[in-house]
């Protein structure tokens, strides 16, 4: 595809920035995987969590063929942003104080759990609270955000800090302030953001990086086969037979 269209342009883009996190983030993406091998490992648990269009690269790593069947989805209802109408509410509620605090009072997560938040900008008052109480309560908190946001735009969380400024370990999506990447003639607002794409290839580098970790330990990383594959839902009844209490998308009977 020629890099003259847009589509091309869209793609060289993205392509760039997946070369980026891979080369800047090695760092830190080992050191989360690391995080969760550890956390596996000892009998802890995985929660991942993200508010508008973030929840889905949270999404994307929960019960999925190939994925870590311990990772659990943090919901926060409303906040996904589709979910509910307007769809508008989903941002107001990223900005209520005290929200993350009740989600995490009635959540299983535990002390020694690992809590990945997902945050494009780590401006609002949500995921920063999130982090804030997540590891009050003896959580590791890890933080996939684009760090341009802490210095080009305000914080809108009451203490003027930024999701970054409250993880363990923070990968860095470097993503531009208003996730577009590309401007045309007659488009008078910039468009094609890249970050759903860049945000879930950090995530899946990161559980990759894990399962392999466990694997180095000796424990046999509980992944899930895809269920259109012979053998595959006989495989993923045994996992979740055996992880069964550190699993909390299933009914537990």
């Amino acid at each position: 595809m020629s890099e003259s269209t847009l589509a091309g342009q869209f793609f060289g883009a993205a392509i760039g920035l997946l070369e980026r996190v891979r080369d800047e983030e090695a760092a830190n993406i080992e050191a989360a995987g690391e995080a969760i091998a550890d956390t596996v490992a000892s009998g802890g648990r995985v929660f991942a969590f993200g508010a508008g269009h973030s929840s889905l690269a949270a999404q994307d790593v929960v019960y999925r063929a190939g994925g870590l069947a311990l990772m659990n989805l943090l919901n926060v209802p409303g906040v996904m942003g589709v979910d509910v109408m307007p769809a508008t509410l989903g941002s107001a509620l990223e900005r209520v104080d005290g929200l993350a605090s009740a989600v995490l009072d009635s959540s299983p997560a535990k002390p020694g759990d690992v809590l990945v938040i997902i945050s494009l900008s780590g401006r609002n008052a949500l995921p920063v609270e999130m982090a804030l109480n997540a590891r009050a309560l003896g959580l590791k908190v890890i933080g996939v955000t684009s760090v341009a946001y802490a210095t080009e735009t305000k914080s809108r969380h009451l203490s003027g800090t930024y999701l970054k400024d409250h993880c363990d370990i923070v990968l860095d999506s470097k993503i531009a302030v208003g996730d577009a990447e590309l401007s045309a003639d007659g488009v008078e607002a910039p468009f094609a953001p890249a970050s759903t794409v860049v945000t879930s290839a950090l995530m899946q580098a990161m559980v990759a990086t894990a399962a392999g970790g466990l694997a180095e330990r000796g424990v046999e990383p509980p992944m899930l086969r895809s269920g259109n594959v012979d053998g595959g839902h006989e495989w993923n009844g045994r996992v979740m037979a055996e992880y069964g209490d550190r699993i909390f998308y299933r009914y537990r009977y």
